[in-house]
């Protein structure tokens, strides 16, 4: 009798990480939540015990000081973290975080997203690479805010705001943002910015369109060569 070999064990191949399904679907230490808008996702002072990733909507972040002065750090929208700094070994929450529209976010806890991290090179690298780009952001904040006159940093935050693109003749600022929220993320006061945004609609900068504002070429040339 002769003896037939046993079929060589095939391996499964295994399936390529994949950082964005990952940080869209719900798993161990992973949930998705619907926001409204206006919600307060966690306040300054809060126990930081996870990250968040925006996968729609915009939601801005603030501080407020002692004196009970209110300031806007930024406004994130889709493909955005935040919290990040509870892997980091903060315990409390530096910030406080609102929606400006209706959002969905995935929130990871702080062991889950620093297992990911270890584990999958993948989404390592987006995550580092997400926090090089807003280092850069910030120094560029912080640039502006220094050598740039008010007209000029109101200009440049509508440019970001609408995630201008140069393939596009102008886009619209989606999220409603009223005229105190751009005096607190530019350093100056709401009659100043109704003045200057008076000023880019006469001049053809920009229009109102129902709850949002339209932004044309004209104001990015504007910011590159006033």
């Amino acid at each position: 009798m002769v003896a037939h070999a046993a079929p060589p064990n095939k391996k499964k191949k295994k399936i390529p990480f994949d950082p964005k399904a990952f940080l869209a679907q719900i798993g161990e230490g992973r949930t998705i939540a619907e926001r409204d808008h206006n919600q307060v996702i966690y306040a300054q002072g809060d126990t930081a015990d996870s990250v968040y990733y925006i996968l729609n909507g915009k939601v801005k972040i603030t501080v407020l000081s002692q004196t009970g002065k209110e300031a806007v750090l930024a406004i994130l929208g889709a493909g955005d973290f935040f919290g990040e700094g509870c892997l980091n070994g903060h315990t409390r929450r530096m910030a406080t975080v609102t929606t400006m529209t209706e959002c969905t976010l995935m929130r990871l806890t702080r062991t889950t997203m620093l297992r990911a991290l270890r584990d999958e090179p993948a989404l390592s690298s987006m995550f580092i690479m997400y926090l090089l780009h807003r280092n850069y952001r910030v120094e560029e904040d912080l640039v502006d805010q220094l050598f740039n006159s008010s007209e000029k940093r109101l200009a440049r935050i509508l440019l970001l705001l609408a995630n201008f693109g140069k393939e596009k003749e102008s886009e619209l600022v989606a999220a409603p943002i009223n005229q105190e929220t751009l005096a607190e993320m530019i350093g100056t006061t709401r009659s100043r910015v109704n003045f200057f945004m008076n000023k880019f609609r006469r001049l053809g900068f920009i229009d109102y369109n129902g709850g949002g504002i339209e932004i044309h070429n004209s104001l990015l040339h504007m910011v590159l060569h006033d």
